[in-house]
Protein backbone atom coordinates (compact mmCIF):
# COMPACT_ATOMS: atom_id res chain seq x y z
CA UNK A 1 0.00 0.00 0.00
CA UNK A 2 1.12 3.25 -0.97
CA UNK A 3 1.39 6.04 2.09
CA UNK A 4 0.52 9.13 -0.35
CA UNK A 5 3.12 12.44 0.81
CA UNK A 6 2.42 15.31 2.39
CA UNK A 7 2.43 18.61 -0.48
CA UNK A 8 1.56 21.38 1.73
CA UNK A 9 2.85 21.30 5.53
CA UNK A 10 1.94 24.79 7.97
CA UNK A 11 3.25 24.94 11.06
CA UNK A 12 2.79 27.38 13.91
CA UNK A 13 1.29 29.53 11.16
CA UNK A 14 0.36 32.96 12.85
CA UNK A 15 -1.19 36.30 11.00
CA UNK A 16 -1.81 39.80 12.64
CA UNK A 17 -3.12 42.43 11.03
CA UNK A 18 -2.73 45.72 12.62
CA UNK A 19 -2.46 44.11 15.94
CA UNK A 20 -5.17 41.75 15.58
CA UNK A 21 -4.24 38.35 15.30
CA UNK A 22 -6.34 36.23 12.56
CA UNK A 23 -4.39 33.34 12.34
CA UNK A 24 -3.12 31.33 16.09
CA UNK A 25 -0.83 28.97 15.77
CA UNK A 26 -2.60 26.90 12.81
CA UNK A 27 -1.39 23.79 11.89
CA UNK A 28 -2.26 22.35 8.80
CA UNK A 29 -1.13 19.46 7.01
CA UNK A 30 -2.48 18.49 2.99
CA UNK A 31 -1.64 15.56 1.48
CA UNK A 32 -0.63 14.85 -2.07
CA UNK A 33 -3.89 13.95 -4.08
CA UNK A 34 -6.57 15.27 -1.37
CA UNK A 35 -9.51 17.46 -1.80
CA UNK A 36 -9.95 19.27 1.22
CA UNK A 37 -12.57 21.94 2.25
CA UNK A 38 -11.75 24.46 4.56
CA UNK A 39 -15.49 25.70 6.13
CA UNK A 40 -16.51 27.95 9.13
CA UNK A 41 -17.92 31.40 10.06
CA UNK A 42 -17.17 34.99 8.39
CA UNK A 43 -14.41 35.94 9.47
CA UNK A 44 -13.02 32.98 10.81
CA UNK A 45 -9.99 33.08 8.74
CA UNK A 46 -10.30 30.67 6.19
CA UNK A 47 -9.54 32.86 2.91
CA UNK A 48 -6.46 34.21 5.40
CA UNK A 49 -5.37 30.78 5.83
CA UNK A 50 -5.36 30.03 1.87
CA UNK A 51 -3.63 33.34 0.96
CA UNK A 52 -0.86 32.33 3.90
CA UNK A 53 -0.31 28.70 3.10
CA UNK A 54 -0.11 30.14 -0.88
CA UNK A 55 2.89 32.64 -0.65
CA UNK A 56 0.18 35.21 -1.43
CA UNK A 57 0.01 36.72 1.43
CA UNK A 58 3.07 36.94 4.37
CA UNK A 59 3.06 35.12 7.82
CA UNK A 60 4.24 36.88 10.75
CA UNK A 61 5.13 33.93 12.37
CA UNK A 62 5.76 29.92 11.71
CA UNK A 63 6.53 28.66 8.57
CA UNK A 64 4.27 27.19 5.24
CA UNK A 65 6.44 24.07 3.14
CA UNK A 66 5.14 23.53 -0.25
CA UNK A 67 6.57 20.32 -2.07
CA UNK A 68 9.48 20.71 0.23
CA UNK A 69 10.25 23.99 -0.09
CA UNK A 70 10.19 26.96 2.99
CA UNK A 71 8.35 29.45 2.07
CA UNK A 72 9.87 31.56 4.02
CA UNK A 73 13.47 31.25 2.45
CA UNK A 74 12.14 31.96 -0.79
CA UNK A 75 12.60 35.79 -2.25
CA UNK A 76 9.03 37.18 -3.82
CA UNK A 77 10.39 36.80 -7.48
CA UNK A 78 10.94 32.91 -6.65
CA UNK A 79 8.03 32.63 -4.29
CA UNK A 80 6.06 34.40 -7.59
CA UNK A 81 7.75 31.56 -9.82
CA UNK A 82 6.71 28.89 -7.56
CA UNK A 83 3.02 30.33 -7.24
CA UNK A 84 2.66 30.39 -11.33
CA UNK A 85 4.10 27.22 -12.03
CA UNK A 86 3.16 24.98 -9.45
CA UNK A 87 -0.14 26.56 -7.76
CA UNK A 88 -3.67 27.33 -9.65
CA UNK A 89 -5.71 29.62 -8.34
CA UNK A 90 -9.77 29.92 -8.79
CA UNK A 91 -11.85 32.79 -6.71
CA UNK A 92 -15.27 33.11 -6.94
CA UNK A 93 -15.11 36.05 -8.69
CA UNK A 94 -12.83 35.21 -12.33
CA UNK A 95 -10.41 38.17 -12.42
CA UNK A 96 -10.22 38.46 -16.17
CA UNK A 97 -8.75 41.04 -18.30
CA UNK A 98 -11.37 42.82 -20.29
CA UNK A 99 -8.49 44.04 -22.78
CA UNK A 100 -8.20 40.03 -23.79
CA UNK A 101 -10.36 37.62 -25.49
CA UNK A 102 -10.85 34.72 -23.15
CA UNK A 103 -7.86 32.42 -25.20
CA UNK A 104 -5.50 34.59 -24.51
CA UNK A 105 -6.64 35.22 -20.47
CA UNK A 106 -6.06 31.44 -20.07
CA UNK A 107 -2.86 31.96 -22.04
CA UNK A 108 -1.95 34.44 -20.02
CA UNK A 109 0.03 32.56 -17.06
CA UNK A 110 1.80 30.09 -19.29
CA UNK A 111 2.97 33.11 -21.26
CA UNK A 112 4.51 35.02 -18.88
CA UNK A 113 5.87 31.50 -16.98
CA UNK A 114 7.47 31.12 -20.38
CA UNK A 115 6.99 27.70 -20.56
CA UNK A 116 7.02 26.95 -24.25
CA UNK A 117 6.25 29.07 -27.22
CA UNK A 118 2.93 30.65 -27.98
CA UNK A 119 1.46 28.30 -30.52
CA UNK A 120 1.72 25.40 -28.21
CA UNK A 121 0.31 27.18 -24.96
CA UNK A 122 -2.55 28.63 -28.01
CA UNK A 123 -3.09 24.84 -28.46
CA UNK A 124 -3.14 23.75 -24.93
CA UNK A 125 -5.29 26.29 -23.63
CA UNK A 126 -8.14 25.18 -26.74
CA UNK A 127 -7.56 21.93 -25.69
CA UNK A 128 -8.53 22.93 -21.85
CA UNK A 129 -11.41 24.96 -23.21
CA UNK A 130 -12.41 22.16 -25.05
CA UNK A 131 -12.43 20.08 -22.22
CA UNK A 132 -14.53 22.83 -19.88
CA UNK A 133 -17.34 23.20 -22.47
CA UNK A 134 -16.44 26.76 -23.81
CA UNK A 135 -14.49 26.19 -26.55
CA UNK A 136 -17.00 28.27 -28.45
CA UNK A 137 -16.47 31.25 -26.24
CA UNK A 138 -12.48 31.39 -27.85
CA UNK A 139 -12.52 34.89 -29.03
CA UNK A 140 -15.27 36.36 -26.83
CA UNK A 141 -14.68 38.74 -24.47
CA UNK A 142 -15.33 39.13 -20.69
CA UNK A 143 -18.69 40.73 -21.15
CA UNK A 144 -20.10 37.85 -23.90
CA UNK A 145 -20.26 34.65 -21.47
CA UNK A 146 -21.99 33.87 -17.83
CA UNK A 147 -21.35 33.62 -14.75
CA UNK A 148 -20.58 29.84 -14.98
CA UNK A 149 -18.68 29.88 -18.09
CA UNK A 150 -16.37 32.26 -16.59
CA UNK A 151 -15.69 30.05 -13.72
CA UNK A 152 -15.27 27.39 -16.00
CA UNK A 153 -12.50 29.78 -17.97
CA UNK A 154 -10.59 30.60 -14.23
CA UNK A 155 -10.46 26.94 -13.95
CA UNK A 156 -9.18 26.51 -17.67
CA UNK A 157 -6.34 29.16 -16.51
CA UNK A 158 -5.68 27.97 -13.35
CA UNK A 159 -4.81 24.59 -15.31
CA UNK A 160 -2.48 26.12 -17.86
CA UNK A 161 0.95 25.28 -15.97
CA UNK A 162 -0.28 21.83 -15.02
CA UNK A 163 -0.12 22.63 -11.05
CA UNK A 164 0.22 20.02 -8.55
CA UNK A 165 -2.33 22.00 -6.46
CA UNK A 166 -5.54 24.10 -7.43
CA UNK A 167 -6.51 25.97 -4.58
CA UNK A 168 -9.99 27.80 -4.58
CA UNK A 169 -11.48 30.59 -2.29
CA UNK A 170 -15.77 30.22 -2.57
CA UNK A 171 -15.30 29.51 -6.33
CA UNK A 172 -18.86 28.42 -6.57
CA UNK A 173 -19.89 31.24 -4.13
CA UNK A 174 -21.40 33.62 -6.99
CA UNK A 175 -23.08 30.44 -9.10
CA UNK A 176 -26.18 28.96 -9.29
CA UNK A 177 -27.04 25.21 -8.05
CA UNK A 178 -26.41 24.19 -11.71
CA UNK A 179 -23.42 26.21 -12.82
CA UNK A 180 -21.92 24.99 -8.91
CA UNK A 181 -22.72 21.53 -9.87
CA UNK A 182 -20.90 21.05 -12.65
CA UNK A 183 -18.03 22.93 -11.76
CA UNK A 184 -17.38 20.77 -8.79
CA UNK A 185 -18.22 18.03 -11.29
CA UNK A 186 -14.56 19.79 -12.88
CA UNK A 187 -12.60 20.05 -9.89
CA UNK A 188 -13.53 16.27 -8.87
CA UNK A 189 -12.39 14.77 -12.27
CA UNK A 190 -9.03 17.28 -11.56
CA UNK A 191 -8.87 15.50 -8.24
CA UNK A 192 -9.16 11.96 -9.00
CA UNK A 193 -6.70 12.49 -11.47
CA UNK A 194 -4.54 13.29 -8.79
CA UNK A 195 -3.99 17.33 -8.62
CA UNK A 196 -4.61 18.00 -4.96
CA UNK A 197 -7.52 20.17 -4.20
CA UNK A 198 -8.28 22.88 -1.54
CA UNK A 199 -11.43 24.75 -1.30
CA UNK A 200 -12.58 27.44 1.26
CA UNK A 201 -16.17 27.78 1.06
CA UNK A 202 -19.45 28.25 2.93
CA UNK A 203 -21.53 25.67 0.68
CA UNK A 204 -22.29 22.05 2.54
CA UNK A 205 -22.81 20.66 -0.95
CA UNK A 206 -18.93 21.44 -1.44
CA UNK A 207 -17.91 19.44 1.62
CA UNK A 208 -19.96 16.71 1.07
CA UNK A 209 -17.60 16.12 -2.34
CA UNK A 210 -14.31 16.74 -0.08
CA UNK A 211 -11.83 14.23 1.28
CA UNK A 212 -11.32 16.07 4.36
CA UNK A 213 -13.70 18.37 5.72
CA UNK A 214 -11.91 21.82 8.17
CA UNK A 215 -13.88 23.96 10.38
CA UNK A 216 -12.21 27.33 11.52
CA UNK A 217 -13.18 29.64 14.33
CA UNK A 218 -11.26 32.54 15.35
CA UNK A 219 -8.56 31.91 13.53
CA UNK A 220 -7.85 28.20 14.70
CA UNK A 221 -9.10 24.88 13.25
CA UNK A 222 -11.57 23.22 15.74
CA UNK A 223 -12.39 20.40 13.73
CA UNK A 224 -11.34 17.99 11.29
CA UNK A 225 -13.45 15.34 9.37
CA UNK A 226 -12.06 12.66 7.70
CA UNK A 227 -14.78 11.33 5.18
CA UNK A 228 -13.26 9.53 2.57
CA UNK A 229 -13.39 9.84 -1.37
CA UNK A 230 -16.92 11.21 -3.10
CA UNK A 231 -18.46 8.63 -5.33
CA UNK A 232 -21.44 9.83 -5.84
CA UNK A 233 -23.38 6.69 -4.72
CA UNK A 234 -24.80 8.25 -1.95
CA UNK A 235 -24.87 11.70 -2.45
CA UNK A 236 -28.28 12.30 -0.54
CA UNK A 237 -26.53 10.39 2.67
CA UNK A 238 -23.38 12.14 2.35
CA UNK A 239 -24.85 15.59 2.28
CA UNK A 240 -27.00 14.91 5.16
CA UNK A 241 -23.71 13.43 7.11
CA UNK A 242 -21.85 16.84 6.71
CA UNK A 243 -24.83 18.92 7.12
CA UNK A 244 -25.27 17.74 10.37
CA UNK A 245 -21.94 17.48 11.11
CA UNK A 246 -21.73 21.26 10.43
CA UNK A 247 -24.78 22.11 12.19
CA UNK A 248 -23.18 20.57 15.33
CA UNK A 249 -20.10 22.57 14.93
CA UNK A 250 -21.77 26.00 14.51
CA UNK A 251 -24.08 24.46 17.83
CA UNK A 252 -21.10 24.21 19.81
CA UNK A 253 -19.19 27.25 18.31
CA UNK A 254 -22.47 29.53 19.78
CA UNK A 255 -22.60 27.63 22.84
CA UNK A 256 -18.82 27.74 23.63
CA UNK A 257 -17.40 30.52 26.64
CA UNK A 258 -16.06 33.83 24.78
CA UNK A 259 -12.80 33.21 23.63
CA UNK A 260 -12.48 29.13 24.20
CA UNK A 261 -11.43 27.31 21.48
CA UNK A 262 -14.48 24.90 20.62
Amino acid sequence: MTTSTTVLDARGLTKTFDGRTVLHEVDLQVRDGELVAVMGPSGSGKSTLLYTVSGMDTLTSGTVSFAGQDLGSLSQKQLARLRLTTMGFVFQHVHLLKNLCLLDNVVLPAYLAGLAPREELNRRAAGLMERMGVADLATRDVSEASGGQLQRIGICRALMNEPSIVLGDEPTGALDSAAAGEVLDILGELNAEGTTVVLVTHDPTVAARADRVLYMVDGRIVADRQQGRYTGADREGRHADVTAWLTEQDRRRTEAPLGSVV
